[in-house]
């Protein structure tokens, strides 16, 4: 057998194998692409008028979002853009919650249950097909491997002869033939592959502690990846302030960052927690935002050694690891590349039908591969 046949047998098997979780993370995907957009129409309860009056500190939000929630734990207040509600967000491993308030009168606006939500549970059949983490992730995770060797034998596989590229190289032939299936499935593939490879590497960065760890290393130069952590505090209070800690340091931050689209305070969770508050300038992406640390008592910033840090302190590794989710998804590079995740995304969901096409239809014809 020659090297284009191997590799023919390899991208066929490895294709039958995975083509069902392939085609479904391929049109879970497209859902995913336009999520912000979406929920930017279909949530209307996101959005107040502007008032000429000064927002609620974040103690006051406290105090009213678990009043709505008693007995769930609040984990911390986003402000969002002028004419946007302010976001509580109740987070443990048994619930998820959001609350929308009001920035001016700390009226509720919406309770959510992100448990009922639709993006959230497309989100987690993304991740885990519905399954246990444990159970769902490994198996999305090595479908994700074999889809990169998919798109790198289907590459292979297309590259012309003796490298002669023509026009049909490049151009569909449309129509019911076999040539035409066989188009649709290696001409819209290799179009596709320029983007999804990126899909496909981010996604196994996720996947896989040791590929994350030795993307990492690769970038940083044989540096290990430092662990995400939140600090601890030991100091003691010798007065309690009359002013909560999280209202000083929202007004300190605020003047800090006079122009970020989301600056989110975190509520310590006991008494040894440091407080979190994390700037972000552009509310589309994640990778941008500073995360800083402060002692809740003495309010002294304190320095972390992750890459959730302040942006200005990260190294290009450091970028890179944030950067993995709005590569992911295409927001990296604003609308159109959400536009190019969506239509990449939809070709990977069409290649195993295709694919799958082409197999059946030789098998009966009992045709001499073409490749």
């Amino acid at each position: 057998m020659t090297f284009k046949q191997i590799t023919g047998k390899i991208h066929l098997w490895l294709g039958l194998f995975s083509g069902i979780i392939v085609a479904f993370l391929g049109i879970t995907g497209c859902v995913l692409a336009f999520q912000h957009e979406i929920e930017q129409v279909t949530n209307p309860y996101q959005f107040v008028e502007i008032q000429e009056k000064p927002v609620l500190p974040p103690s006051q939000f406290q105090e009213i979002a678990v009043k709505a929630l008693p007995g769930k734990h609040i984990h911390g207040i986003a402000y969002r853009e002028p004419g946007k509600a302010v976001v509580a967000t109740f987070y443990s491993e048994e619930y998820y919650y959001l609350i929308y308030l009001n920035p001016y009168s700390g009226e509720v606006l919406k309770v959510k249950d992100m448990s009922k939500d639709f993006f959230r549970n497309i989100v987690n059949g993304h991740f885990y097909l519905w399954l246990p983490p444990a159970i769902g992730q490994p198996i999305v995770a090595t479908a994700t491997l074999i889809f990169g060797i998919l798109l790198i034998t289907g590459i292979v596989l297309w590259w012309p002869r003796k490298g002669r590229f023509t026009r049909q190289t490049f151009s569909i032939k449309w129509g019911k033939s076999e040539r035409s299936k066989l188009d649709l499935h290696r001409v819209f593939g290799f179009y596709a592959s320029w983007t999804l490879i990126f899909t496909t590497f981010t996604g196994l960065v996720w996947g896989f502690q040791w590929f994350a760890k030795s993307t990492y290393w690769v970038a940083s130069g044989g540096k290990q990846l430092t662990e995400f952590y939140m600090p601890t505090v030991d100091s003691i209070p010798v007065q309690k302030s009359d002013i909560p800690s999280v209202d000083v340091l929202w007004q300190l931050m605020s003047k800090e960052y006079p122009s970020v689209e989301m600056l989110e305070v975190h509520i310590p969770e006991n008494d040894s927690s440091a407080i979190e508050v994390a700037a972000n300038p552009d509310d589309q992406t994640y990778w941008k935002a500073d995360y800083r640390y402060f002692d809740q008592y003495t309010l002294e910033e304190i320095e972390v050694t992750h890459i959730y840090g302040k942006l200005s302190n990260t190294t290009v590794a450091d970028k890179i690891a944030r950067m993995n989710y709005d590569i992911h998804v295409g927001a990296i590079a604003g609308l159109a590349g959400k536009i190019l995740a969506f239509c990449a995304s939809l070709i990977a969901a069409s290649l195993p039908v295709t694919g799958f096409l082409i197999w059946r239809s030789r098998r009966k014809k009992r045709q001499k591969p073409l490749f």
